[in-house]
């Protein structure tokens, strides 16, 4: 007697079937992330609100001292973006003589820092201004770093990576590339020097960390970097640009 083998065939979904459940993954996906911007955009608004009201009297005086030692405008604004299109006006107090230009702090900048703002800087303290710019919803406390448009500009498809998220005002590559810019920044003499050596070895490898950043991002890796980076400020390991 012969025996004739039947092949087992594999199930199949008909091309309406496999489109449908394209579709249902999509929005699940959309539902996801869309989720976690409301979780993050929460944390924000809570944090941001708590910051402002408990350190209100520490920014006084901040404002009062630059006042006082430095005269001038207390704060200084400059065009950042946060998305490839569309910028906003992010804050600090003025740490710098005559601080106007739009360019990486370090190197040929590093002599216009005042005294005082020297100690603002090491401290980070002339970033807390930026609370108000994370509660307007302009940043959150944690993303990439905002970008100048002139950097936008000259690397859109980098940028476009990027700034999938919001940007912030500490991050991955802040945590972890900031010793080295501030290194490789600091030989230069020129500002042409300056810009140069940004947009070749800082702007690609900040990217890279900011793209992780984005494809890892939740609220519990936000309080994970929030964590790492007031260890870095108590280590006085954290600088920012």
């Amino acid at each position: 007697m012969r025996t004739t083998l039947s092949a087992t065939k594999t199930p199949t979904l008909a091309p309406d079937a496999s489109v449908g459940l394209h579709a249902l993954l999509i929005e699940r996906d959309r539902d996801r992330q869309a989720r976690r911007r409301r979780q993050k955009r929460g944390l924000d608004i809570l944090a941001s609100l708590l910051l402002l009201t408990l350190l209100a009297p520490l920014m006084a005086t901040i404002a009062l001292l630059i006042r006082i030692f430095d005269g001038g405008p207390v704060l200084y604004g400059s065009e950042r973006m946060r998305t490839p299109q569309a910028g906003f006006y992010l804050w600090k107090f003025r740490t710098m003589a005559g601080e106007g230009a739009l360019q990486p702090s370090g190197g040929a900048n590093a002599g216009r820092i005042t005294p005082l703002g020297r100690v603002l800087r090491r401290t980070r303290l002339d970033e807390l201004p930026q609370l108000w710019n994370i509660l307007r919803g302009d940043m959150s406390l944690v993303g990439p770093r905002p970008p100048l448009r002139e950097y936008v500009n000259r690397f859109p498809a980098l940028y476009a990576r990027v700034l999938s998220v919001p940007p912030g005002l500490t991050g991955l590559a802040t945590l972890k590339f900031h010793r080295h810019e501030a290194a490789l920044l600091a030989g230069a003499k020129t500002r042409a020097a300056v810009d140069g050596i940004y947009a070749r070895r800082c702007v690609p490898r900040k990217a890279r960390l900011d793209t992780i950043y984005a494809r890892h991002s939740s609220v519990l890796f936000d309080l994970q970097i929030m964590w790492w980076t007031l260890l870095g400020l108590v280590n006085g390991s954290v600088r920012h640009r």
